[in-house]
């Protein structure tokens, strides 16, 4: 009798088995959560300081790497897009390979790779020395570091996820978006320090290349973290039950045969989520310092500025989306920036100051959503196809909506002159998320054991579920 990779060891014609949650006095204690959520959210930092270091040195990768005569800045951003066509590849390789193998082994392999690739774009030659060569060895780089992310951040948020506690995973969660904008910040620190160091012309000529470095060091330490942790109890448990995936191949088959419907639901929530990340965050420095002509230190502290005032907030509304949910939160950032996006525009172009609170308004606007990604993609999926199903579908549509952001909008804007239109483009994500929205279930409190798919009833969550999850885990001595 033939059998499927989901239900290994059973007949096909049984139902699945589903393991109810781990007994508190089993689960790991809190000291192992907080290394596992310190080794996930260090990662995502390593993999987010790539997109920050390259973003706010776009414009000197454009004088290096392009011939003077050519549309430099917008083959730089073209360039990032590289790497969002190449995350998606990666998320069909190990995206299957950590429900088959477990999420430590190939979140190991993906740091590696991702520091490596960041790294060695400091070290390349320029296209004054090496002519074609050099635009072509950075797209190389472009392709590594987008393979490698397109494993690391499903796989990161899993790991954390499987992790945490069920009435916790939103406040736990939120730290791996900590570390995402915690490495956009230390990209724009590191290049923001340099600038102010070093005469303009140093700057010009090597300085650009030193914020690459950092990224080797970064990558050893989260790799540390990461061999220090056992697997998931999550993946552990589904392990020995016998319900992982018998190969990579007929996982992936699994998730989009059976469970195309959270997949496209997800992709609703996954378009609004990067067109305002990489609108906000990758293209905004480009943006302020060519089309609001600013300086490129007021550029860099407009952005600064906005990213320490999200990372503040990110703890409180991953602690938030465990009392009220993570669709109500969701809710109030779409429709808050939709209504915003427009007149924080208008009033950035209106001089630094105005700028650093036009940005800062969207940015906190923008914190419901990507404080909660860790607690809401991964619960959209059973545990046997998780880490599949959150790799692919979130870095499918990330290429396609994240990494074009920022050369769309340098295109329409430098041909329209529209300055506004970064703004209506964010607008028109957030439609396409509230309609998306209608079909997401509510999975704050869920339990993340088990074959099907994580669904909370209104006890699941709230205060009162809080507080008997941490009365029964300090009883259990956990």
């Amino acid at each position: 009798m033939s059998t499927s990779s989901a239900d290994q060891g059973r007949s096909e014609h049984q139902p699945p088995t589903t393991t109810g949650p781990i007994p508190f006095e089993e689960l790991p204690d809190r000291k192992t959560i907080r290394k596992a959520v310190a080794a996930s959210a260090l990662g995502n930092a390593t993999e987010w300081y790539d997109y920050g270091a390259y973003a706010v040195v776009s414009t000197y990768i454009a004088s290096h790497f392009f011939p003077e005569d050519s549309s430099g800045l917008f083959w730089t951003y073209a360039f990032l897009a590289i790497s969002f066509l190449a995350r998606p590849f990666g998320g069909f390789v190990w995206g299957p390979l950590g429900d088959r193998l477990g999420r430590k082994h190939v979140l190991a392999l993906t740091i590696v790779l991702m520091s490596l690739a960041t790294f060695l774009i400091g070290v390349l030659p320029t296209y004054e020395t090496v002519g074609v060569l050099a635009p072509i060895l950075l797209a190389l780089l472009r392709v590594v570091q987008g393979f490698s992310t397109g494993g690391e951040y499903g796989g990161a948020a899993t790991f954390m996820a499987e992790y945490a506690p069920d009435k916790r995973r939103g406040q736990y969660g939120s730290f791996l978006e900590f570390g995402t904008l915690g490495g956009f910040a230390l990209g724009t620190v590191v290049v923001l320090a340099l600038q102010l160091i070093l005469p303009e012309a140093a700057m010009e000529s090597w300085g650009w290349r030193v914020p690459f470095f950092f990224a080797l060091p970064l990558g050893a330490i989260g790799l540390y973290l990461r061999t220090q942790l056992d697997e998931t109890p999550v993946f552990q448990e589904l392990d020995e039950a016998g319900e992982s995936q018998e190969s990579a191949t007929r996982g992936l088959r699994d998730l989009i045969v059976e469970y195309w419907k959270p997949i496209l639901t997800m992709a609703g929530l996954v378009i609004p989520l990067n067109i305002a990340n990489y609108t906000l965050l990758t293209y905004m420095p480009g943006y302020l310092e060519t089309k609001i002509e600013m300086s490129a230190n007021q550029s860099l502290i407009v952005i600064l500025v906005g990213e320490v005032a999200m990372m503040a907030l990110i703890p409180f509304c991953g602690g938030l989306s465990d009392r009220i949910g993570r669709k109500k939160l969701w809710w109030t950032s779409m429709i808050g920036l939709f209504v915003a996006a427009l007149p924080m525009y208008f009033l950035m172009g209106q001089g630094f100051g105005w700028a650093i609170l036009g940005f800062a308004v969207l940015g906190l606007l923008y914190i419901p959503q990507l404080s909660t990604i860790s607690a809401t993609f991964p619960a959209m999926f059973p545990a046997q196809v998780r880490f599949a199903g959150f790799a692919v579908t979130y870095n499918v549509f990330t290429s396609l909506f994240g990494g074009t952001a920022a050369p769309l909008n340098e295109w329409v804007v430098g041909k329209s002159g529209f300055l506004e239109f970064p703004a209506v483009y964010v607008m028109l994500g957030c439609v396409v998320g509230m309609v998306a929205l209608f079909f997401v279930k509510e999975t704050a409190g869920a339990s993340l054991h088990g074959t099907d798919i994580p669904e909370s009833e209104p006890e699941d969550f709230g205060t009162e579920a809080i507080a008997a999850e941490d009365q029964a885990l300090d009883e259990a001595g956990r």
